[in-house]
């Protein structure tokens, strides 16, 4: 489709009061889902990261990568587990856990982002002693699965003050010396609440939080952290839906002025929801 110079231009025109905004302040992005497996995303997330940073934006990437992890366990013969979501992570699968995430996944994001002209460094919650955790206490032993106790955002601020996005692989060190399995989500809610970010991004597989889970059109624009307690028991806050939930309200209260839950799998969706006047996603406030 060909795109006339007036409707560039008032394109332009109506992101530059939102680039004026975000500029100097820091937004923290989760990274995974669709968004990054299909390569067509992956170039399109790259990209508004990579504009997002020239325009003066602090960008924080945090990403996941449980499709790299089961597919390198498959490798080695060694089966995936999960209980309530999360990945069962013996002392076998806690190695090769730290060897993808802060390894190969980490690493391939760097150079992505770095080939479109973005500035980028590869972290993992050990790095400066990022992120402390102490073993997640449940009714079952999820193994080296852990539950945050200390943010440490110094080497972060570090990277962004230089010109770098810090790329952010979510495994945590213990008092002990352990390593833990971090959920993405959770890891970069309490990042953004650290940092005092403008924002948090959770890209998802969903267009947001839905009235009606299989009709997408019933999607709810705003939430007030208020009200979801009456959305939980509506039952519009169910299943894999209530994790990410918690976690904008999470960060909401813990500072953060605005968490987004956008859809990762329309193209530029980061941009649309930061500089246009609609926006995409649920916002929650």
């Amino acid at each position: 489709m060909k795109i006339s110079n007036a409707d560039r231009a008032r394109v332009l025109v109506q992101a530059l009061p939102y680039i004026q905004k975000y500029t100097g302040k820091t937004i923290v992005v989760k990274y995974g889902g669709n968004a990054m497996v299909n390569e067509c995303l992956k170039k399109a997330v790259m990209s508004d990261i990579v504009l997002m940073q020239l325009v003066g934006i602090n960008v924080v990437l945090v990403h996941g990568g449980g499709p790299e992890i089961s597919s390198m366990l498959k490798k080695v013969g060694k089966e995936s587990r999960f209980v309530r979501g999360m990945r069962v992570t013996d002392g076998e699968t806690i190695e090769i856990v730290q060897m993808v995430l802060a390894g190969k996944v980490n690493k391939d994001l760097v150079q992505l982002l770095e080939r479109h002209n973005g500035r980028a460094i590869g972290l993992c919650g050990l790095d400066g002693g990022m992120l402390m955790a102490e073993k997640l206490s449940g009714a079952e032993d999820l193994g080296y699965v852990g539950e945050i106790t200390e943010v440490h955002t110094d080497i972060i601020t570090d990277a962004t003050a230089n010109g770098y996005v810090p790329v952010i692989a979510t495994v945590a060190g213990g008092s002990g010396g352990e390593v833990y399995n971090i959920n993405a989500d959770i890891a970069a809610s309490r990042i953004a609440a650290e940092l005092g970010a403008e924002k948090l991004i959770l890209m998802t597989d969903v267009r947001g939080l839905l009235r009606d889970k299989d009709d997408e059109e019933t999607i709810i624009p705003v939430v007030n952290v208020s009200e979801v307690p009456k959305l939980q028991n509506q039952g519009i806050i169910s299943g894999g839906m209530i994790p990410k939930v918690d976690c904008c309200v999470e960060a909401v209260r813990r500072g953060v002025g605005r968490a987004h839950m956008i859809d990762g799998r329309i193209p530029h969706s980061i941009l649309i929801e930061l500089f246009s006047d609609e926006g995409i996603g649920t916002m929650f406030c």
